[in-house]
């Protein structure tokens, strides 16, 4: 019967508090003004914190993938400049291929590894020496165009000094440098000189010579400084000197003296 009266009890409590009420007691009003607050502020903490939590999450994941980033824009610049590299180099490339296929030299390449102050590769260094056959004397050169379609050995300068791995290159435009030349239209000779402003500077022979804007010039070998026959430039201007009567040029190197990176030695004994 006890059981019976509990249980009647529970029931009959059940049915009051589960049905929908219009209003509450002043106990509950005044406890759920107590604790509205207090939930309200320990919410929002709860929400701060977990916000705080996700933001340091967010924050090393965006770092991450910065340095992602940062990696992929760097190879991709390392790229880019590769094949701008090779852009550039394209027609030397195109001219340095015909060469090694068509000429009768025993040629070794040479990369520059430095220079002397200025603009212009007057004197400059190169990666090889006794030990790859270099000598003392022997002819630089480089791939170029004469006409169109044609390549040649274009003049670059000799060997000065030499050791194991290294060499030393005085190009044609040092003011020291003097070469031997002939004009293949005429075939009238003269002697070149380099300058400071890395023009090349010369006199004929003969003051009468038939030489004009645009004729090509070769060494002649004579004096044995260089080999013959290798494309020096193209005549630029024309002067005579009435106090000596002499007949001065002005020559365009055939070679960009400017922007020199790897060259070819004629090896000696050919």
């Amino acid at each position: 019967m006890i059981v019976a009266l509990v249980a009647i009890i529970l029931i009959i409590i059940i049915g009051f508090t589960s049905g929908e009420r219009l209003g509450l007691t002043k106990l509950e009003n005044i406890i759920g003004r107590v604790i509205n607050p207090v939930q309200k502020f320990f919410f929002n903490a709860g929400n701060w914190i977990s916000n705080f939590f996700n933001s340091i999450m967010e924050i090393g994941v965006l770092r991450e993938e910065n340095e992602r980033l940062k990696l992929k824009v760097a190879e991709l610049e390392e790229k880019n400049r590769i094949y701008e590299d090779i852009i550039g180099k394209t027609e030397y490339l195109k001219n340095e291929k015909e060469l090694i296929e068509n000429t009768s030299y025993n040629l070794i390449a040479a990369q520059v590894t430095g220079k002397e102050p200025g603009n212009w590769f007057d004197r400059f260094t190169i990666d090889k020496g006794l030990k790859d056959g270099v000598r003392k004397g022997d002819t630089v050169i480089q791939a170029v165009e004469t006409e169109e379609g044609i390549i040649q050995e274009g003049i670059v300068g000799r060997i000065a000094e030499v050791g194991d791995n290294w060499a030393k290159v005085v190009s044609i435009i040092d003011g020291n440098n003097k070469i031997a030349f002939k004009v293949v239209r005429t075939q009238d000779g003269g002697v070149i000189s380099g300058s400071e402003e890395g023009k090349l500077m010369g006199y004929l022979f003969d003051p009468d010579a038939d030489v004009m804007k645009g004729d090509k010039l070769f060494s002649s070998g004579l004096g044995g400084i260089y080999l013959k026959d290798l494309y020096i430039g193209e005549i630029t201007d024309v002067t005579i000197r009435d106090e000596d009567l002499t007949k001065n040029i002005e020559i365009e190197p055939a070679v960009d003296f400017k922007k020199l990176y790897k060259v070819y030695i004629i090896l000696s004994g050919n």
